[in-house]
Protein backbone atom coordinates (compact mmCIF):
# COMPACT_ATOMS: atom_id res chain seq x y z
CA UNK A 1 0.00 0.00 0.00
CA UNK A 2 1.24 3.50 -0.81
CA UNK A 3 0.16 7.11 -0.50
CA UNK A 4 0.52 9.63 -3.32
CA UNK A 5 0.84 12.80 -1.20
CA UNK A 6 -0.32 15.97 -2.92
CA UNK A 7 -1.26 19.58 -2.29
CA UNK A 8 -1.95 22.75 -4.20
CA UNK A 9 1.27 24.77 -4.22
CA UNK A 10 1.83 28.51 -4.03
CA UNK A 11 1.48 28.79 -7.84
CA UNK A 12 -1.92 27.07 -7.74
CA UNK A 13 -0.58 23.88 -9.31
CA UNK A 14 -0.50 20.32 -7.99
CA UNK A 15 2.59 19.32 -6.09
CA UNK A 16 3.67 15.83 -5.07
CA UNK A 17 5.80 15.08 -2.03
CA UNK A 18 8.57 12.59 -2.73
CA UNK A 19 10.94 11.11 -0.19
CA UNK A 20 14.17 9.22 -0.44
CA UNK A 21 14.33 5.48 0.11
CA UNK A 22 16.47 4.40 3.03
CA UNK A 23 18.58 1.91 1.10
CA UNK A 24 19.36 3.59 -2.23
CA UNK A 25 18.32 7.23 -1.77
CA UNK A 26 16.09 7.16 -4.86
CA UNK A 27 12.90 9.25 -4.95
CA UNK A 28 9.81 7.28 -3.89
CA UNK A 29 6.40 7.76 -2.27
CA UNK A 30 5.45 6.50 1.22
CA UNK A 31 4.69 2.79 1.03
CA UNK A 32 4.70 -0.30 3.18
CA UNK A 33 3.63 -3.88 3.70
CA UNK A 34 0.00 -4.79 4.45
CA UNK A 35 -0.92 -4.59 8.15
CA UNK A 36 -3.15 -7.25 9.66
CA UNK A 37 -6.56 -5.85 10.61
CA UNK A 38 -6.02 -2.56 8.72
CA UNK A 39 -7.65 -1.51 5.46
CA UNK A 40 -5.27 -0.65 2.61
CA UNK A 41 -6.15 3.06 2.70
CA UNK A 42 -5.40 3.11 6.46
CA UNK A 43 -2.00 1.54 5.79
CA UNK A 44 -1.27 4.19 3.14
CA UNK A 45 -2.16 6.96 5.62
CA UNK A 46 0.01 5.37 8.33
CA UNK A 47 3.00 5.08 5.99
CA UNK A 48 2.62 8.76 4.98
CA UNK A 49 2.87 9.68 8.66
CA UNK A 50 5.75 7.33 9.58
CA UNK A 51 7.92 8.00 6.54
CA UNK A 52 7.21 11.69 5.84
CA UNK A 53 5.35 13.15 8.85
CA UNK A 54 2.26 13.87 6.77
CA UNK A 55 -1.18 14.58 8.17
CA UNK A 56 -4.15 14.50 5.81
CA UNK A 57 -6.62 12.06 4.37
CA UNK A 58 -7.00 9.47 1.67
CA UNK A 59 -9.28 10.72 -1.10
CA UNK A 60 -11.64 8.11 -2.50
CA UNK A 61 -12.26 4.51 -1.58
CA UNK A 62 -10.34 2.96 -4.44
CA UNK A 63 -6.66 3.18 -5.34
CA UNK A 64 -5.51 5.34 -8.25
CA UNK A 65 -3.66 2.35 -9.66
CA UNK A 66 -0.82 -0.02 -8.94
CA UNK A 67 2.77 -0.60 -9.95
CA UNK A 68 5.43 -3.24 -9.44
CA UNK A 69 8.96 -2.82 -8.15
CA UNK A 70 11.83 -4.99 -7.02
CA UNK A 71 12.33 -4.93 -3.25
CA UNK A 72 15.87 -5.84 -2.28
CA UNK A 73 15.96 -7.95 0.86
CA UNK A 74 18.99 -9.28 2.74
CA UNK A 75 19.41 -12.48 0.71
CA UNK A 76 17.15 -12.01 -2.30
CA UNK A 77 14.93 -9.64 -4.21
CA UNK A 78 11.17 -9.96 -4.51
CA UNK A 79 8.72 -8.35 -6.91
CA UNK A 80 6.13 -6.33 -4.99
CA UNK A 81 2.80 -5.01 -6.22
CA UNK A 82 1.92 -1.63 -4.71
CA UNK A 83 -1.59 -0.14 -4.65
CA UNK A 84 -1.44 3.68 -4.67
CA UNK A 85 -4.01 5.81 -2.81
CA UNK A 86 -4.45 9.54 -3.36
CA UNK A 87 -3.51 11.35 -0.14
CA UNK A 88 -4.44 15.04 0.28
CA UNK A 89 -1.87 16.59 2.60
CA UNK A 90 -3.04 19.03 5.23
CA UNK A 91 0.36 19.58 6.84
CA UNK A 92 3.75 18.09 7.52
CA UNK A 93 4.75 17.68 11.15
CA UNK A 94 8.04 18.99 12.52
CA UNK A 95 9.00 15.53 13.76
CA UNK A 96 8.06 11.95 12.76
CA UNK A 97 9.40 8.40 13.23
CA UNK A 98 11.66 8.20 10.12
CA UNK A 99 12.64 11.88 9.81
CA UNK A 100 16.35 11.22 10.30
CA UNK A 101 16.35 8.36 7.78
CA UNK A 102 14.86 10.13 4.76
CA UNK A 103 14.75 13.44 2.92
CA UNK A 104 11.41 14.88 1.74
CA UNK A 105 10.74 17.46 -0.95
CA UNK A 106 7.74 18.90 -2.81
CA UNK A 107 7.83 18.84 -6.62
CA UNK A 108 5.52 19.96 -9.41
CA UNK A 109 3.56 16.83 -10.37
CA UNK A 110 5.14 16.54 -13.84
CA UNK A 111 8.64 16.88 -12.36
CA UNK A 112 7.88 14.23 -9.72
CA UNK A 113 6.90 11.78 -12.47
CA UNK A 114 10.30 12.28 -14.10
CA UNK A 115 12.20 11.75 -10.83
CA UNK A 116 10.82 8.34 -9.79
CA UNK A 117 12.53 5.25 -11.23
CA UNK A 118 9.51 2.94 -11.29
CA UNK A 119 7.81 3.38 -14.67
CA UNK A 120 4.41 2.31 -13.36
CA UNK A 121 4.56 4.90 -10.58
CA UNK A 122 5.62 7.58 -13.05
CA UNK A 123 2.55 6.77 -15.16
CA UNK A 124 0.25 7.05 -12.12
CA UNK A 125 1.74 10.45 -11.25
CA UNK A 126 1.44 11.68 -14.86
CA UNK A 127 -2.19 10.58 -15.03
CA UNK A 128 -2.93 12.38 -11.76
CA UNK A 129 -1.12 15.53 -12.95
CA UNK A 130 -3.44 15.75 -15.96
CA UNK A 131 -6.68 14.70 -14.27
CA UNK A 132 -9.54 16.59 -12.72
CA UNK A 133 -9.76 16.17 -8.95
CA UNK A 134 -12.48 17.77 -6.90
CA UNK A 135 -10.85 19.97 -4.29
CA UNK A 136 -12.34 19.71 -0.83
CA UNK A 137 -11.65 21.82 2.19
CA UNK A 138 -10.47 20.21 5.40
CA UNK A 139 -12.96 20.24 8.23
CA UNK A 140 -11.81 20.49 11.79
CA UNK A 141 -13.23 17.96 14.16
Amino acid sequence: MAALPWRIGAKGTREILLLTSRETGRWVIPKGWPMKGRKPAEVARQEAFEEAGLVGRVIGKRPLGNFHYEKRLAKKAVICQVWVYLFRVERQLDDWPEKNQRRTQWFEADDAADLVEEGGLAEIIKAFAGSYVRFTAFRKG
